[in-house]
């Protein structure tokens, strides 16, 4: 068991968690809240995806300094942070790391270009050789945009465990969540997780950046929606003033509030307060271990709704007491 901080229980670096026995409704409500869930022999592997890091993936210095960060998540770029004269050379570079790294303790993501520029079709065939975990498709407006990258990476060979993430950043994208996350229920669709991308909807809308994200708000709440509805992860985009902290710590709040289940960062200096934020605090590790409790006892054995502290409390609060266990890195 790991020792509780004043504030909420957090992981240690680069680490996870492997739980013995845990059932196939267990795993399918921590899928659904944002972990990645696997099978390992007898075991399951659950890992949270509180901070997830982009990576310039032209930048060797950051490639090698990215293996050194307790992320629990990093997503290499060949997108935006690669100028276009450099983008063949970025993938080749980024081929070689993985391969000189084959093993790492987090999970690995590679933001490719869109399918209608002329490098985002190459992209696709390049990760699906890659030794990663998912590929992450920019301005995804239709789930067509999944669909055909799906095919893409199947006519590749891909391993079948690589998740699609899907960028949802433009009006007619976040018009059309709803539809793209019922593909999370076709399993070879391969939609695992949707990313926030508010630069580029503030960009496309005209929204004016305001602190506490008034108006953008709505909009994140309809993802998280689709998001839950479809079955997949939802991750808050970057917050882009790294050296603001008060205002990057009350973001993160925000998001975990809003039903995020990680951020966006794009400085390694923004990881741990992500840690902390989308980690359970310790009045809800305290809650869910007297939940769980309860219904261990002998005479509540079978029962659907319990009574604990003049509340009552039914099965599906032992659910999401155990994914907040879990989570929290507490044996079950």
């Amino acid at each position: 068991m790991m020792a509780l901080n004043k504030m909420s229980v957090v992981l240690p670096p680069v680490s996870f968690q492997t739980i013995s026995g845990l059932g196939p409704q267990l795993f399918s409500v921590l899928a659904l809240w944002g972990c990645s869930v696997h099978k390992s022999g007898m075991k399951t592997i659950v890992r949270p995806r509180r901070s997830v890091l982009f990576v310039p993936a032209a930048n060797t210095r950051a490639l090698e300094k990215s293996l050194t960060l307790s992320a629990d998540c990093v997503i290499y770029d060949l997108e935006d942070s690669v100028a276009p004269e450099a983008k063949a050379a970025a993938r080749e570079a980024l081929a070689a790391h993985l391969s000189a790294h084959p093993k790492v303790a987090f999970e690995r993501i590679v933001r490719v270009n869109a399918a209608d520029t002329p490098w985002g079709r190459d992209d696709v065939a390049a990760v699906a050789k890659m030794a990663v975990n998912a590929v992450l498709l920019p301005k995804v407006e239709r789930p067509q945009d999944v669909i055909e990258a799906a095919n893409h990476l199947d006519r590749q060979d891909a391993d079948p465990a690589m998740g699609v993430w899907a960028m949802i950043e433009t009006p007619r994208g976040i018009l059309n969540v709803d539809e793209i996350a019922v593909l999370g229920h076709r399993s070879a669709v391969r939609l695992a997780c949707f990313v926030v991308g508010p630069n580029d909807i503030a960009r496309e809308t005209g929204l004016r950046s305001q602190p506490g994200r008034p108006y953008l708000a709505p909009w994140l709440m309809q993802i998280v929606l689709a998001a839950r509805a479809g079955g997949i992860a939802v991750l808050d985009g970057v917050y882009n003033d790294f050296r603001d902290s008060a205002g990057f710590e009350a973001e993160c709040a925000q998001g975990a509030a809003m039903g995020f289940d990680g951020k966006t960062l794009i400085h390694p200096g923004q990881i741990e307060a992500a840690n902390r934020a989308f980690s359970p605090t310790e009045e809800e590790v305290a809650h869910a271990r007297a939940v769980r409790e309860i219904f261990a006892r002998p005479e509540n054995a079978g029962k659907g709704v319990v009574s604990l502290d003049g509340q009552m409390v039914e099965r599906l609060h032992l659910e999401m007491a155990e994914r907040i266990l879990a989570k929290a890195g507490i044996n079950l």
